[in-house]
């Protein structure tokens, strides 16, 4: 099963730049797709419901071309959650949970967490209240997948520039530790699991031309249950894959749909 994570940084843009195509080409079993910056009305046809794919989107209810998800799903599944369930954390689009009979895939969007200080709280309280999430839901569905952009890179090998960046919104302490809490909860970063010293960034400060310098940061990531571990074949960072100011990110497990 193949499953890949991009925030696109504007889906009707990223449609424009040809890469509608790139995703016909590839066949993945699941495109999970973070900040849409749209709602479904606003979307082609083809965005809308591409051949062979169940689509589910969660907009911003705040205000329209801001955040949202979607999920391209080759499989229908059994249920779909849209949010956290708390309704002060759900009104901009920034999850989708699809429950399927042996496993759980998530795609979410967390917040940046820049800017007003109201909005760094706002970031850590999403991340509390998605830990409790996903720990009930695993005392239910033992397996699940997370994926997406969370705005955080975990530790200094993460990001080019460490120290200059240590009091900087998306490597401050009290983030990098809500992903320690991840691991300590029992859930794996499979590509650093896979590649524990390898350095590649999946995002790039487009106004200063970082990614030509390659001057980035790791802060898209696929994370699984412990019990996946052993599964997971693959996990990859396509940093030759452009249309975004990300790049995509994937996950080969072996899980029968």
């Amino acid at each position: 099963m193949k499953i890949y994570s991009f925030n696109v940084n504007g889906i009707r843009a990223w449609e424009r730049k040809g890469m509608y195509s790139w995703f016909t080409k590839l066949k993945p079993d699941f495109l999970c797709i973070q900040e849409t910056k749209a709602h479904p009305e606003q979307l082609s046809n083809d965005l809308q419901d591409p051949k062979g794919y169940y689509s589910y989107f969660n907009s911003a209810q705040t205000r329209k071309g801001y955040s949202g998800v979607c999920i391209y799903s080759k499989t229908e599944p059994l249920k779909v959650i849209y949010g956290l369930g708390k309704k002060d954390l759900d009104q901009e689009g920034r999850q989708i949970t699809l429950i399927f009979k042996d496993f759980v895939l998530i795609n979410c969007y967390f917040p940046n967490g820049g800017g007003e200080k109201h909005r760094l709280e706002y970031k850590l309280a999403y991340f509390k209240e998605f830990t409790r999430f996903i720990k009930k839901l695993e005392k239910k569905h033992k397996n699940i997948i997370f994926c997406g952009d969370v705005n955080i890179a975990h530790n200094e090998i993460d990001l080019a520039r460490p120290k200059e960046n240590m009091k900087s919104v998306g490597f401050l302490p009290e983030e990098r530790v809500m992903l320690d809490i991840f691991n300590k909860e029992g859930f794996v970063d499979t590509f650093r699991e896979l590649h524990p010293e390898k350095i590649k960034y999946t995002w790039w400060d487009m106004k200063t031309r970082a990614r030509d310098r390659n001057v980035g940061w790791r802060i898209d990531y696929l994370w699984v249950s412990k019990s996946l571990t052993k599964k997971v074949k693959k996990s990859l960072i396509h940093n030759d894959i452009f249309g975004s100011d990300h790049c995509p990110v994937s996950l080969e497990i072996e899980i029968k749909l």
